[in-house]
């Protein structure tokens, strides 16, 4: 049975910290799911962890389907939440509510992400009108990184801080079952998840939301081309996978492998009969 809307909401009641992390395959999903997150998200960052673009921007439906199809795959419990993609539901809601279907009906998701505040509303609630839950998402939002000048933090000034709380509002009114807020200082994180009845989950936002969402490629430490302040790397698998990959290759050119342990036979009295 997969972890639902209302209990995602009675963590926050109850004052029980929220784990989520990104996964993008079945075998990570699998391992996830089986150490108990309750949420998953197939989230747009894919394109540069997984596919080596330079921002999320690059990141087609049909990609983010793909991978959310995988992740299904190798889940049982976890609520799985499809990262909706650049441009597939900013320019009408009939767009948004068509793309929002399709990561139900093709990809299997329990659960869309938008990004943005009041100028998505609408949208949203549309949305969750047709019975589909939705994440919401502000603070630093990758898809803007052009407009926001890059990965800075979002709301340290009082017209900014007072944006994103009516942001927040905005979207718990409209019907978002939780908002993801990035990048934000802790302090306003804290203030708008007091100030709001629905989860807060924090990416670089302090410890004060109710929960934490964090690239699984960057607390596994296999992606190298950066390590964002907000991450802690709990293990460093690019080092394991390097070095298994060299002594690999070693053992391949010095006949050391494979072995008879991996390898199979036949019986001689076959192999005599084709000499």
């Amino acid at each position: 049975m997969r972890i639902t809307i209302s209990q995602i909401k009675q963590m926050k009641q109850k004052g029980e910290k929220i784990t989520m992390l990104t996964a993008y395959d079945y075998t990570t999903a699998r391992i996830v799911d089986a150490a108990g997150i309750p949420l998953i998200l197939v989230g747009d960052s894919l394109g540069m962890v997984v596919l080596g673009y330079e921002s999320t921007i690059p990141v087609t439906m049909e990609e983010m389907l793909h991978h959310t199809r995988a992740v299904v795959r190798g889940t049982k419990q976890a609520m799985i939440v499809g990262d909706m993609p650049f441009m597939t539901y900013h320019v009408n809601t009939d767009d948004a509510l068509r793309n929002a279907a399709r990561f139900f009906q093709e990809g299997g998701a329990q659960a869309v992400k938008l990004e943005g505040g009041v100028n998505v509303a609408d949208k949203v609630r549309k949305i969750v009108e047709c019975g589909i839950p939705v994440m919401g998402h502000i603070g630093l939002t990758p898809q803007s990184i052009y407009q926001l000048s890059g990965f800075k933090v979002q709301g340290k000034t009082p017209e900014t801080a007072r944006k994103l709380l009516k942001d927040a509002q905005a979207l718990e009114e409209a019907g978002a079952f939780a908002i993801v807020l990035e990048t934000v200082p802790s302090q306003l994180a804290s203030l708008i998840t007091q100030k709001i009845t629905v989860p807060t989950i924090g990416i670089g936002a302090g410890a004060g939301c109710d929960g934490q969402v964090q690239v699984i490629n960057d607390i596994l430490g296999s992606f190298t081309d950066f390590v964002p302040k907000h991450a802690k790397q709990y293990a460093k698998l690019a080092d394991i996978i390097r070095d298994a990959v060299t002594e690999y290759d070693k053992e391949v050119k010095s006949g050391n492998f494979p072995t008879d342990k991996q390898s199979s036979s036949i019986d001689e009295d076959i192999l005599s009969e084709l000499e």
